[in-house]
């Protein structure tokens, strides 16, 4: 395996992604859930097909991206070579790339407001494809970030099943940096579940072990598996596991 520029894996990718396997298979244990009831989303933005492909022949199967156009410029070929690929959006979709994401993402965990509703039912009706939906809660209420407030939660929900007709299938949270992590991810669960909401897509590379004792489905990993990203200052450290 090559380490050639700052968006090539470190030569210590097969130890990270072995890492966090076993990280996963112990917060499942300690949860006392199947193993199987977590996905892990291979958080793959800025990072080049080559240094994608060596993470997808070690076994990973399922990627989050956060822009439409960078994955559009180089998902298409890794999963014609790659079958049975699935492909998430993780960041924020702009209603103009509706279209574009509707055809390319196997899920779209970002669904946050009104005129993207509208445009994805509008895609649903002409596209065949039926992208897994999460909506997006801002559990912090953080006015720089995405997402609807917890006291909102509810009524957007039924508006976009009732009004627009989309299938949500989860909710999706990323709590405030300097916050314990725990706390959101019990109220996201907890708002979920009388929503009737199976899946959470919750938890990243410093606090997915927390996310699965609050029953994530979905934990978007990135930095635990690919390295730090060029430019970039350091994620924080872990919470809840170390590599070994």
């Amino acid at each position: 395996m090559t380490n050639e520029g700052p968006s090539q894996l470190t030569e210590h990718l097969p130890t990270g992604l072995a890492a966090v396997e076993e990280a996963v298979a112990r917060a499942c244990r300690e949860a006392r859930r199947d193993r199987a009831s977590v996905t892990l989303v291979a958080v793959s933005k800025t990072f080049d097909a080559d240094a994608i492909e060596p993470v997808i022949k070690a076994g990973q199967c399922v990627f989050g991206e956060n822009r439409v156009q960078e994955a559009k410029a180089k998902w298409p070929g890794l999963m014609s070579a790659y079958p049975g690929l699935s492909l998430h959006l993780i960041g924020p979709l702009q209603s103009n790339k509706t279209k574009e994401a509707v055809a390319l993402f196997d899920a779209i965990h970002s669904v946050d407001r009104a005129s993207l509703c509208e445009a994805l039912a509008k895609e649903f009706r002409i596209q065949a494809r039926r992208p897994q939906l999460f909506v997006q809660l801002n559990t912090g209420e953080e006015p720089q970030k995405a997402g609807i407030a917890p006291t909102d939660a509810d009524s957007f929900i039924a508006g976009c099943r009732e009004k627009y007709g989309l299938p949500i299938s989860g909710l999706m949270c990323i709590p405030p940096v300097d916050d314990a992590p725990a706390p959101h991810f019990a109220l996201t669960a907890k708002i979920a579940a009388r929503n009737g909401l199976e899946n959470l897509s919750m938890g990243m590379s410093a606090d997915f072990a927390i996310a699965i004792q609050m029953g994530a489905t979905h934990i978007r990993v990135g930095s635990a598996i690919f390295g730090h990203r060029a430019n970039l200052s350091p994620a924080p450290s872990a919470r809840g596991w170390r590599p070994s």
